[in-house]
């Protein structure tokens, strides 16, 4: 078990990578940046691969695998260790970092060729893979805490990229400012769990939480509380209501920026943190609750956004908020396994939407806005084919990947106890709202009469480094859902029963009849495809056969488009409620009141006091001897005032004391 031994290995080659690049990458050509930061990936995931192989011939006995390194803390009776561990959720998390974050890494030498501080961005990007894979082998909390605020600092540093540019640096700060706000819950929930369990490691947390009873229904004991705080933290890193605001502006990073953090691996990492921390959320049934309705209004507020906005990243932005959604509502339903698959599948798809949306700019000498685009798909042919299957995954096409993890999602959602079908109606009206904008995009980007200015910008296809990670991402995006081929297709649910021993069997089906519960979904995913070809046809009966509808559209709905094309004004609102109520107290408050007036004035008075007293003091020393003399004089008579005062006072006794 060499590679199971040493798992440090996997974390610390991006973090060799890094440094290398950052300290000498400066006076290096970008190939040699690139054998750095690519080869340190590559191998990270070729360790990855064989941990895995490693991992798969442990007996059940052994799973999780737990490594521990060196103790990082010790006070009292709390310990934190540099404690890695492994086991089926931690599979599925590292392989899609490592050989996602790898395939980006290829494309990311092509798209960036000609940008100035490449080296820098190489080094950012390594780093990030060295926190986000902490962060998924860490065997406790403090760890995974540390590879939280990492890829936090990483996804700051990325954003603003493009530090001269303002509206860059402004995103890289809300970013970072928003992340702080959740993180600030999750500390919290880590204090009480560790209050209350006497420990942050995975392992004794989860086995002396999992005999306690359960939280009823509507109370809010320990576990309930402590639930919603670390839910409180995946609101921010996973982009949820309200917390969600950063991510659309962190579209002004590089698109490959985009398409590792906000789309593949970051963003993720609430979900993972609520999936691994299952045992704690099944005591907590009000906190599932929480959890699948945030994740549900979520999923359909950002679908609504997504239907007008013109910027093709923005527009995949919004897509990735109310993906992310949907994976918090299955976790809320208890459809933990369900979650996790469809994290693995829109790793795969958004991650090529992103990469082929980079090929577009590319394409079309850096325009972002598709009212700009148009009649692309002959001239960019793999770009458009690679496009076009990841809108079929994200859609839920039949027998694409996101049909598998979409179709367990709605199914469960269906079946679950709490508002089973209110959250079931909301996800399929989010599913067809995702395959309308999905599809939108296509025909805007590719599809009818060229409306970018010919004579001056010359579309060209990308590089084979940028199109060969696209090409690979489209073979995931659509076999990687036959994972999870259910059985009325003739198959059997391996990611399911992969996960099995982490989740346990068939969750969200706890109780339910098995064949009936198969007609069910059968039924269900018949209705899915439906409702994803209704979203298809709208939108090619409006870009395609009306093309002058939408048009007509927005000046009858006018309210309506201007609401969503400003995102509800959610912004406006925190500018106002927040933001500039927070600036009122830092400098009316604060500056102004607290630290110029009161601290400064105290301190300032003080020092004015005693040169003024110094100064009047000053003029006694004339140098006068007959001055001195009439002081002295002076001064006695005080003394013996003094005197005469304490101890010449008559007593009770009419007797001089």
């Amino acid at each position: 078990m060499l590679m199971l031994d040493n798992l440090w290995l996997i974390p610390l080659l991006p973090l060799l990578g890094s440094a290398v690049n950052g300290l000498l990458g400066a006076k290096w050509p970008n190939k040699i940046v690139n054998m750095v930061a690519v080869g340190s990936t590559g191998l990270s995931f070729l360790c990855a691969l064989e941990a895995v192989r490693e991992f798969a011939q442990l007996s059940p006995q052994q799973i999780p695998w737990v490594k521990q390194y060196f103790s990082w803390i010790i006070a009292g009776n709390f310990r934190a260790g540099f404690d890695l561990q492994i086991d089926h959720l931690t599979v599925v998390m590292l392989l899609v970092v490592t050989g996602v974050g790898w395939l980006i890494h290829i494309y990311a030498t092509g798209y960036m060729a000609h940008e100035a501080g490449y080296y820098r961005f190489f080094s950012y990007l390594n780093l990030f893979m060295f926190f986000m894979l902490i962060l998924v082998l860490a065997a406790n909390y403090a760890l995974l805490f540390v590879g939280w605020e990492g890829v936090g600092l990483c996804s700051y540093l990325l954003i603003g990229f493009y530090f001269l540019k303002k509206s860059a640096a402004d995103a890289g700060k809300k970013a970072f400012i928003v992340n702080r706000i959740g993180d600030f819950g999750f500390m919290l929930g880590m204090f009480l769990l560790f209050r209350t369990f006497g420990t942050l490691d995975f392992v004794p947390l989860f086995a002396k939480a999992a005999p306690m009873p359960a939280d009823a229904f509507g109370q809010y004991g320990t576990l309930t509380i402590a639930c919603l705080l670390l839910f409180m933290g995946a609101t921010g890193k996973s982009a949820q209501l309200p917390l969600y605001v950063w991510l659309p502006d962190a579209m002004e990073g590089p698109t490959p920026v985009s398409a590792l953090i906000h789309a593949a691996t970051m963003v993720t990492a609430g979900v993972y943190v609520v999936a691994r921390s299952h045992v704690l959320f099944m005591h907590a049934p009000t906190a599932m609750l929480v959890v699948a309705i945030i994740g549900c209004a979520t999923a359909f507020f950002a679908a609504t956004i997504g239907l007008v906005q013109t910027d093709i990243k923005r527009v995949l932005a919004y897509s990735t908020v109310s993906q992310l959604g949907y994976m918090f509502l299955a976790c809320g339903v208890g459809a933990f396994s369900a979650g996790i698959f469809h994290l693995m599948t829109h790793a795969f798809f958004k991650a090529l939407l992103f990469l082929a949306a980079g090929s577009v700019i590319h394409a079309v000498g850096g325009e972002q806005d598709m009212r700009r685009m148009g009649g692309l798909r002959t001239k960019i042919r793999y770009t458009y084919a690679t496009m076009l299957t990841a809108t079929l995954a994200i859609s839920g096409a039949p027998l694409f990947a996101g049909f598998f993890s979409k179709d367990a999602i709605l199914f469960a959602d269906f079946e679950s106890l709490h508002g089973g079908h209110v959250l079931y109606a909301f996800g399929l009206l989010t599913a067809l709202l995702t395959a309308f904008y999905m599809f939108r995009l296509i025909f805007l980007t590719f599809f009818g009469k060229p409306r970018y200015d010919e004579h001056n910008v010359h579309v060209h296809e990308s590089p084979w480094s940028m199109l060969g990670p696209l090409v690979v991402l489209a073979v995931l995006s659509i076999f990687g859902g036959w994972f999870a081929l259910p059985e009325f297709w003739g198959g059997s649910d391996y990611f399911a029963n992969f996960l099995a021993p982490v989740f346990g069997r068939r969750e969200a089906l706890a109780g339910v009849d098995e064949a009936a519960a198969h007609s069910t979904q059968l039924l269900l995913a018949g209705v899915a495809v439906l409702t994803a070809l209704t979203g298809f046809l709208i939108a090619f009966w409006l870009y395609i056969r009306q093309p002058g509808k939408p048009e007509e559209l927005v000046k009858s709905f006018k309210g309506a488009y201007t609401t969503l094309l400003n995102k509800y004004y959610v912004d406006e609102l925190y500018a106002a409620v927040v933001v500039k109520q927070l600036v009122w107290l830092s400098r009316d408050v604060l500056w102004q009141v607290v630290d110029v007036k009161a601290i400064d004035g105290i301190v300032n008075g003080v020092a004015t006091s005693a040169t003024e007293i110094g100064d009047g003091v000053r003029h006694t020393q004339s140098g006068n001897t007959r001055s001195y003399a009439v002081w002295v004089v002076i001064g006695a008579l005080v003394i013996i005032t003094i005197i005469f005062w304490a101890y010449g006072r008559p007593t009770a006794a009419g007797m001089v004391r």
